[in-house]
């Protein structure tokens, strides 16, 4: 991402009531390269953050629909979004918030040890719509590369740093039509349906001797010397728990004869449902923007993709991401090790220090003895 290009092409929200947080283009205390790996970071904790971009609009009909970026939460982030929104040509940028309406919505979205998950919430006929499925996201401290493929046979992948990390089919992953069966409202379970796997033995007994009281008197309890029926009343052994008490008394169960299982209830076709075969069309796909909360700022965001070819998409991210991702870490790990014997070395002169204020103290302490014995 070019330095003086950046805030030329994005647009930061307006929108009234929001004290958004500031972005700037850096590539983070740790980077494969100090040009390539710039990026767009949130600066300020605690803030929501609005920013937008607008290309030319397009439309992936009967074509693929590719969303991809990359993601770098430096700071260990504990909660706090890094995903993106796609809009159409209708929003206002200056004015984008949490309400604008999006066609969708994709990213890692990370609070706690909970929410580790990343979106995808497409917009259907007004309604958004969550995926039922649950894809983890990364969650360390390096860049990562998230895609969303829309195919024009209502299918999808999300790709984790171009690997294939769950897909399937639109109408299975969510709810955006409602169901092919319903269950049969004229259906009933019969009165005689019996689905009781077992029933009580009706030849079986209660033995004479079950019933038992739960608690007896303590029979080796004795009344104290000191008790006074006049003053303490009549005198009453503890209770215990009755060593033969056998609990309720109920009949051992046998297979039942007249079993039938299961009722299920019939389903029939649902007359509300009428397939679609363009979920996945968007027809005015415009804009990209950042619409997110942190708690801890410090996400970078870079390598911004919309198009309509995986193939395209896959060759750009070999020649970004992949190129210093693996400079990024051993970069990451020299500066660890670094902090780590600089660690080390404080300690150890902290160590010192105490030594020597020891070895202070004793000496005084001979000066006094000594000054005691002159005396």
């Amino acid at each position: 991402m070019e330095v003086n290009a950046w805030e030329s092409r994005w647009v930061q929200s307006e929108h009234s009531g929001k004290e958004f947080g500031k972005f700037k283009l850096t590539a983070g205390k740790f980077y494969g390269d100090a040009e390539k790996d710039k990026g767009l970071q949130t600066s300020q904790d605690a803030r929501f953050y609005s920013l937008s971009t607008k290309f030319d609009s397009f439309t992936n009909k009967e074509k693929p629909l590719v969303i991809q970026f990359s993601v770098k939460h430096e700071q260990n982030i504990d909660c706090g979004g890094g995903y993106v929104k796609v809009f159409d040509c209708s929003l206002d940028q200056k004015d984008m918030h949490g309400e604008s309406p999006y066609l969708l919505m994709f990213g890692p979205d990370i609070c706690g040890p909970g929410t580790k998950k990343v979106h995808v919430i497409f917009s259907y006929k007004g309604t958004n719509h969550l995926i039922k499925k649950e894809i983890r996201c990364k969650d360390d401290v390096f860049t990562h590369l998230y895609t969303l493929i829309v195919n024009p046979d209502n299918t999808y992948e999300v790709l984790i740093d171009n690997e294939k990390a769950d897909g399937g089919e639109l109408e299975a992953d969510w709810d955006f039509l409602p169901p092919k069966k319903i269950k049969d409202p004229e259906a009933k379970k019969p009165e005689d349906w019996d689905d009781r796997p077992t029933i009580p033995d009706p030849e079986d007994t209660k033995p004479e001797d079950w019933e038992q009281p739960e608690h007896i008197p303590d029979p080796d309890a004795t009344k104290p010397e000191d008790w006074d029926d006049e003053m303490d009343g009549e005198w009453e052994p503890p209770m215990i728990d009755n060593p033969d008490y056998k609990g309720e008394w109920k009949p051992k169960q046998i297979d039942n004869p007249n079993y039938k299982g299961t009722w299920v209830h019939p389903e029939i076709d649902n007359p509300e449902y009428s397939p679609d075969s363009e979920i996945y069309l968007r027809k005015d796909i415009c804009i990209v923007g950042l619409d997110l909360w942190q708690v801890k700022s410090g996400t970078i965001f870079d390598n911004f993709l919309v198009g309509d070819d995986p193939a395209e998409a896959k060759k750009v991210a070999e020649e970004t991401w992949a190129l210093t991702k693996d400079a990024e870490k051993k970069m990451k790990e020299e500066q660890d090790e670094e902090d780590r014997k600089k660690a080390e070395e404080e300690a150890k002169t902290d160590d010192d220090s105490a030594d020597n204020d020891v070895d202070d103290d004793d000496d005084e302490d001979e000066d006094d003895e000594n000054i005691h014995e002159e005396l």
